[in-house]
């Protein structure tokens, strides 16, 4: 007999070689019934697979991440065997479950797809799911699974063998379909009910623009139809909220071949925004004791050698720049926190300066790959929100916890409620992706996890997400259609402190090393103008956005009075535009329906008569005969309830 002992700390005596598929049966047939995935000792296991030792179990079903993982990624073989019947001599190459569904990189060879093909596809991969073939894990020795693929003339799957030890080699099997597979995946095909294809796009083998490209074939599933409908009815309004389509409407970025792919123009609108973004922060900042401090956009190669973002990130940057000089390079500023160490340095601190905090919105330069740029949300140079407080080591967990205070502020006030605060730690059995020793690990991770528990943070602990310098805790934001991004970080860092030689004296007289906490509520302004406008769908806060009310006068002979009323607005610090263009009031009012503007302000005769204004709120909602002050205290009651005082 084994112990196995379930999630809830309940343990269940088993003989061994039981399948986690009949632990859920021994707890109910209705667990059973939904149970299509499980972990064991922290691998992933078949549900079908015999446990031979004691240990740990957990069960899946569709409503866990897991459980939605490992059916993600069983279709994925599903949508990989039509695709081999319908286009014969394909190559396949791996297919992974990804946030929302799954990809399977193909070599069509002389072959190919488009969009026009998904039917047929769709069509051919549920005719397969309906035959409710099981999935068959079988190990594979390292000289049999190459000679499969070399029949095969799979050259992609023999490289993956090749890397691979003898003895850990697995196949999957499912109706006529073979494919090298580590495992994961749902009991049968007939689970799967519903299965669409989203789109097609290039992908280079393993990600190199020096290897072959493939077809990457993107696609979802689900175990109800009515389940795909409503997720096709959410992929719809992300489109309509898509941030680029927004920007581009509301007119606040654009891009430039000339200048180059991956560098925002930000135009008057986005500019307005992006300035009111950074007033709002560095006012909290000013009260939280924050001192603001400007850096260069580059920096000597030597000062990120040693920080050790060049060794991390070197490969991935723009080229060092060469100056008549010989042998001086400076490379385009990756980072902000080597540039406020050196701040830092520039002069002798003793414990009762500490802690120091030093702000910056500071842009820095990444080179991302031309396939991974997306709008606002990847981008090559980007603002960030940075700070840095330098401080002891008995100061930090009170640091830490006015950090957080700040980011719940900033987040609230622009109206993301819905968050899970994620503690990101070290992998232990990857001790190579991170620097410093580890005792100080430990108690960074320690601080970070003691001032979540003390601020009441509803919090989860992900393994080997650590910055390579120390760990951290992110946000992770829930938006308005469900999907989960990640805004705010705050990081504890022993590590920089010590490379770059800070230092403090302490009451004890002597030299002690600072703690450093890295901090960034916004994250970048690019990407966090981008979350905010798919989140609002353009509706920005009221206090945000960049025009809260047009003037539309009725005719001509309105235009001095309308010019009057945008006075008066401009005097009670309403932001507000006039548009006395010769239309129709109708198409004035749709006009700025589209550009979201909240109030429109519409003055006539009548108006103009009683001294007075008719405002129409965006969305058509109709307020009536207001007087200038009472419109002003309207906006002022509505910015209040959204934007209070740090």
């Amino acid at each position: 007999m084994i112990d196995i002992t379930l999630p809830d700390g309940a343990v269940k005596k088993v003989p061994e070689g039981t399948t986690p598929m009949e632990v859920a049966k021994s707890i109910s047939e209705g667990l059973a019934r939904n149970v299509i995935s499980a972990k064991f000792n922290d691998t992933t296991v078949e549900t079908v697979t015999p446990l031979k030792e004691s240990g740990t179990l957990t069960l899946y079903t569709w409503k866990d991440d897991e459980g939605k993982k490992a059916f993600w990624h069983s279709t994925s073989h599903v949508v990989a065997q039509a695709l081999e019947e319908l286009y014969p001599g394909i190559k396949l190459t791996i297919g992974p479950a990804i946030e929302n569904g799954f990809y399977y990189d193909v070599d069509f060879g002389d072959q190919s797809i488009s969009e026009k093909d998904f039917p047929k596809i769709e069509k051919k991969a549920l005719e397969i799911a309906r035959g409710k073939h099981d999935y068959n894990m079988r190990s594979v020795s390292k000289a049999d699974a190459l000679s499969y693929y070399k029949e095969q003339g799979n050259e992609y799957k023999v490289e993956l063998i090749e890397n691979l030890d003898d003895g850990t080699i697995t196949f999957c099997d499912h109706s006529t379909f073979t494919d090298l597979c580590r495992g994961g995946h749902i009991p049968n095909t007939g689970i799967i009910k519903a299965i669409k294809l989203l789109s097609v796009a290039g992908a280079y083998w393993r990600g190199d623009e020096n290897n072959t490209q493939l077809t990457r074939v993107y696609g979802i599933s689900f175990p109800k139809q009515k389940e795909l409908t409503e997720y096709l009815q959410l992929l719809e309004e992300a489109k309509k909220r898509d941030h680029r389509k927004l920007g581009k409407e509301l007119e606040l970025f654009t891009f430039s071949q000339k200048v180059g792919q991956g560098l925002p123009l930000w135009l008057p609108n986005g500019a307005a925004l992006r300035e009111r973004l950074e007033q709002f922060l560095k006012k909290a900042q000013k009260k939280a004791g924050y001192e603001m401090v400007v850096t260069p956009h580059i920096g000597q190669k030597e000062l990120y050698v040693t920080s050790g973002h060049y060794a991390k990130y070197g490969e991935d940057s723009f080229q060092p720049i060469h100056t008549p000089k010989e042998d001086e390079e400076f490379l385009l500023k990756p980072m902000n926190c080597p540039h406020h160490c050196e701040i830092y340095n520039s002069h002798p601190f003793s414990y009762k300066d500490l802690p120091k905090r030093y702000a910056e919105f500071g842009t820095v330069y990444r080179y991302e790959q031309s396939g991974e740029l997306h709008g606002l949300t990847r981008v090559r140079g980007f603002t960030q929100d940075d700070a840095h407080i330098f401080c002891t080591t008995e100061q930090l967990n009170d640091e830490f916890k006015n950090v957080i205070d700040l980011t719940l502020y900033v987040l609230n006030s622009l109206g993301f409620e819905d968050f899970t605060a994620q503690v990101s730690v070290r992998d232990l059995e990857n001790p190579d992706k991170y620097i410093g020793n580890k005792d100080d690990w430990k108690k960074a991770e320690q601080a970070i996890i003691n001032a979540a528990e003390e601020k009441g943070l509803n919090y989860v602990v992900e393994t080997g997400e650590a910055a390579f310098y120390g760990p951290k805790l992110d946000f992770m934001i829930k938006d308005a259609l469900g999907r989960n991004w990640q805004l705010g970080t705050i990081q504890v860092d022993y590590n920089l402190p010590k490379r770059f030689d800070l230092t403090y004296k302490g009451s004890d007289n002597e030299l002690h090393r600072p703690v450093m906490i890295h901090r960034a509520p916004f994250g970048s302004m690019e990407r966090f103008v981008a979350l905010l406008l798919e989140h609002t769908g353009g509706n920005f806060p009221l206090w945000l956005i960049p025009t809260q009310a047009i003037v539309l006068p009725v005719s001509e002979k309105h235009e001095k009075y309308a010019e009057k009323v945008l006075n008066s607005l401009e005097n009670h610090e309403i932001r507000a535009l006039i548009d006395n263009r010769n239309e129709t009031v109708g198409k004035k009012i749709r006009e700025a329906e589209l550009k979201k503007i909240p109030f429109m302000i519409i003055v006539g005769e009548q108006e103009e008569e009683s001294a007075t204004i008719s405002v129409r709120r965006h969305g058509g909602e109709d307020l009536g005969s207001l007087s200038v002050d009472a419109f002003s205290d309207l906006v002022t009651t509505e910015i209040n309830s959204t934007l209070k005082s740090f």
